[in-house]
């Protein structure tokens, strides 16, 4: 008996939910809240000319708009692509350090570099 009382509690609830549904009312809505234009009043043609000046309007500082993020974008990439070069061309350096390296010479950029740091370390002393 349980069982197929609950059914009906939930049946029932479910009845009540989709009832509300179907009405379509909403408890926030006013009434008579449709939008869109009203179908017994016409345009005057002073408003019309105004609301196309302001959408003209707003599509220039839009494009404007486009045109700075655009700008900005491109010299973010110009910056980032010299960073990119100036990182490969010093890879490539060190690249040569460690092949000479390996072939047992000193690279004089390195001798100086270590001459550098070794008169960094004794100032701090």
């Amino acid at each position: 008996m349980n069982s197929v009382d609950n059914m009906d509690v939930e049946e029932s609830g479910a009845v009540s939910r989709e009832s509300e549904e179907m009405d379509g009312s909403r408890g926030d809505r006013k009434e008579g809240g449709k939008r869109g234009r009203k179908p017994g009043r016409k345009p005057d043609k002073v408003d019309m000319k105004a609301k196309l000046e302001r959408s003209r309007q707003s599509a220039r500082e839009c494009r404007a708009r486009k045109k700075l993020r655009y700008q900005y974008l491109e010299e973010l990439v110009a910056d980032r692509e010299k960073a990119v070069f100036a990182l490969r061309k010093e890879l490539e350096k060190y690249k040569q350090w460690s092949k000479d390296l390996d072939e047992g010479k000193m690279p004089e950029e390195m001798e100086a570099l270590l001459e550098e740091v070794g008169r960094m370390k004794q100032e701090k002393q």
